[in-house]
């Protein structure tokens, strides 16, 4: 599947999606309406605790990301920030960024159960 993952700074939620799905054997790729100057350490952290490596992603404008050719383009919960986008999912999820360390780790969990169900049914379809 190739999957394009949005959200508001593009420094944690999505950036965990991309690296993520890519770790399953997706193409995938994230943005944000607002990003920031680079990934999250501690979304680095928690990913590289299940041996997920995304030290060299870093935030990418929404503007500058084409959205056709995906299966599936999904946000991260960024409510009314998100760009006009065909959004085919909004998963909702509250952004870590400040937060404890066993916060991102959830959002890490949460988004790894959510990418395979994306994915499972992609399969399934």
């Amino acid at each position: 599947m190739k999957l394009l993952f949005v959200c508001v700074g593009n420094t944690c939620r999505s950036q965990m999606a991309e690296a993520i799905a890519m770790s399953l054997g997706h193409v995938a790729i994230s943005a944000g309406t607002h990003p920031g100057e680079s990934v999250n350490p501690n979304a680095i952290r928690v990913l590289e605790e299940i041996g997920i490596d995304c030290s060299k992603q870093f935030p990418k404008n929404v503007d500058d990301i084409t959205s056709e050719g995906h299966d599936k383009i999904i946000s991260m919960g960024c409510g009314v920030e998100c760009p006009n986008l065909p959004i085919d999912a909004d998963w909702g999820l509250e952004d870590p960024h400040g937060k404890s360390l066993e916060t991102y780790r959830t959002t890490r969990d949460r988004i790894m159960k959510f990418v395979k169900e994306l994915v499972q049914k992609g399969t399934d379809a």
